[in-house]
């Protein structure tokens, strides 16, 4: 697996790894249906030397395949919010669990961060699976509104303290 920036050229293979309506369903800020010009638009978003916004690529293939994004959001709230997705045939591989040991590794060791929040819709329990194999604890239920879907949604709030030794060494560990 490979976490890098995108470029203006990955946005035909962000567009297919991210328009599927089941993706979308999953997502907060997603449009549905998603086309290339949407892909273009949030490659071309201006990212500061801190941003944390990478692609996720596999190499099962014989060229990396485009598999995915994870980021971390700091425009909202008191702690930056970790978001990530993956295309649905990269779905049960480990491959969102990998690559949020690694940001987590960077948000704590490299931009110093002290707290990270998450979410997720409670509809997709596998995405609350994988936070919590990351360290994230829920704090709360609330709503959170869904573009793809055009309404607010049921969602679970949760948090991951990376101060606590305990809970961010054993996440980060269980990558090794």
């Amino acid at each position: 697996m490979t976490l890098r920036p995108g470029w203006p050229e990955d946005a035909p293979a962000l567009t297919q790894a991210v328009a599927h309506e089941s993706v979308a369903m999953n997502l907060s800020r997603l449009p549905w249906p998603y086309a290339d010009t949407d892909a273009a638009e949030w490659l071309a978003m201006p990212r500061g030397p801190t941003d944390v916004t990478l692609l996720i690529l596999t190499h099962d293939t014989p060229a990396p395949r485009l598999i995915g994004t994870i980021a971390l959001d700091r425009e909202s709230g008191d702690a930056p919010e970790l978001g990530y997705w993956l295309t649905p045939d990269a779905w049960g591989r480990g491959y969102a669990t990998e690559a949020g040991r690694a940001v987590l590794h960077m948000a704590r060791h490299a931009l110093g961060l002290k707290r990270l929040r998450s979410r997720h819709f409670v509809d997709n329990p596998a995405s609350g699976r994988v936070l919590g194999k990351l360290g994230f604890h829920e704090t709360g239920r609330g709503a959170t509104f869904s573009r793809a879907r055009g309404r607010e949604v049921a969602s679970v709030m949760l948090a991951c303290d990376l101060e606590d030794g305990r809970l961010g060494d054993q996440a980060l560990s269980l990558a090794a």
